[in-house]
């Protein structure tokens, strides 16, 4: 398997990942009694209760990554194999990074935002573009790969992503229509092929309307996917998806979906980049929309599992990369019906186990880390407060 970069995710220290390290506005919360002590409530305030749905949400779209990166070995050899692959390349960034927008919209560029950005973003970026890089040297027999922080590797493009949509959220959130605007630069960059690997910008700026949508959203529109009307009209939308998949096959390709590259580096006259554009994110946000709609909404066996999507997304690359070199692939049985459910279960099963709570005990410290010492002290007195405050309602105390 190529280390080159494939579609890919994401903690505050309040058992809460990436995609979710800004509590939702006071406004779009309803009350809820303090949660069972636990590693982040035990020795201060409760930490405010986790919506199971958008768990539920991030856990299954992990799952989906983790399939996509084990079907990437097997799509030359089946046509079914790269219709599913399309099929799920089509949404599930594209769901991952909706949701990711929704939790971000209370980010205003504070000490505290600006602490857990760092400390939930920017340190794994770093760790993980190293620990990549040197990974990669052996894997894929490339020993004189450089350590690039400029140039994410991989999965570490999401992190990078996640860093510049975040501190450009204020932005977003003053303008009169944020999301035309963000659509008009992701049609930009699809025309230019001088942009460059810094920071995997071209991915950046074309994945950018999915993240600018979920800022825009609110619990009200989450609910409306959940009515079974929409859930039930999601099954022919899903039907028909599948079957243009499939025909598409041997027309138009996957890579559009990846968003990292113009029109005119994917061989076509430069005027398909903006057409395409509108085209997929069309795509991607009805059958994200599906996707939602199908959630449950109700605690599971892994609801749990939704706040350790970051350990899953990062640690998951590693058995990905490192199935070439052990010849993973390497039996004929595997490039057929059998092999390909197989690879199926095992990257499920993997990143299932990635996200559980004893991984995340042993790499916490990398994943979120507390890095107290690198800040000034003080600076999240009015984190503490209000967590004080908080805490104080829920007892009833005064």
């Amino acid at each position: 398997m190529s280390y080159e970069r494939c579609s890919g995710l994401s903690g505050s220290r309040e058992t809460a990942t990436a995609v979710d390290t800004s509590p939702a506005p006071a406004a779009d919360r309803t009350p809820a009694p303090p949660p069972r002590p636990g590693p982040a409530t035990r020795g201060g305030p409760p930490a405010a209760r986790r919506d199971a749905y958008f768990d539920n949400a991030k856990y299954l779209a992990i799952v989906l990554v983790a399939v996509g990166h084990a079907w990437e070995p097997l799509r030359s050899d089946s046509r079914t194999v790269t219709a599913l692959y399309t099929f799920v390349y089509a949404f599930h960034m594209p769901a991952f990074i909706v949701v990711s927008g929704y939790f971000s919209r209370t980010f205003d560029a504070s000490p505290v935002r600006i602490r857990r950005l760092v400390t939930g973003v920017v340190v794994p970026y770093v760790v993980f573009e190293v620990a990549y890089t040197l990974f990669t040297r052996w894997s894929d027999h490339a020993p004189d790969r450089e350590i690039s922080l400029l140039d994410p590797l991989y999965l570490t493009w999401f992190l990078a992503a996640l860093f510049i949509w975040r501190l450009t959220t204020p932005i977003w959130r003053l303008l009169r229509w944020p999301l035309p605007v963000a659509l008009a630069i992701a049609m930009l960059a699809s025309l230019s092929s001088s942009i460059g690997n810094d920071l995997d910008l071209q991915r950046v700026l074309q994945f950018l309307p999915y993240f600018v949508l979920g800022l825009c959203l609110r619990p009200e529109h989450f609910g409306l996917l959940r009515r079974r009307s929409v859930r039930v009209a999601a099954v022919p939308v899903v039907g028909c998806a599948l079957a243009v998949a499939y025909w598409s096959v041997p027309h138009l390709g996957y890579r559009w979906f990846f968003h990292r590259d113009s029109a005119e580096q994917l061989g076509l006259p430069a005027w398909y980049g903006p057409v395409m554009t509108l085209a997929t994110f069309g795509c991607s946000l009805v059958l994200a929309a599906c996707f939602l709609a199908w959630v449950p909404g109700r605690r599971t066996w892994f609801t749990a599992l939704g706040a350790g999507t970051l350990y899953g997304y990062l640690l998951h690359g590693f058995v990905a990369q490192g199935a070439k070199p052990a010849h993973w692939y390497a039996p004929a049985w595997m490039h057929g019906p059998l092999g390909a459910l197989t690879a199926t279960l095992v990257a499920a099963v993997v990143v299932t186990l990635l996200c559980t709570p004893p991984v995340r005990r042993v790499f916490r410290w990398v994943m979120e880390p507390r890095m107290e010492w690198a800040f000034r002290a003080g600076e999240d007195r009015p984190a503490q407060d209000g967590r004080r405050n908080a805490a104080r309602v829920l007892s009833g105390s005064r």
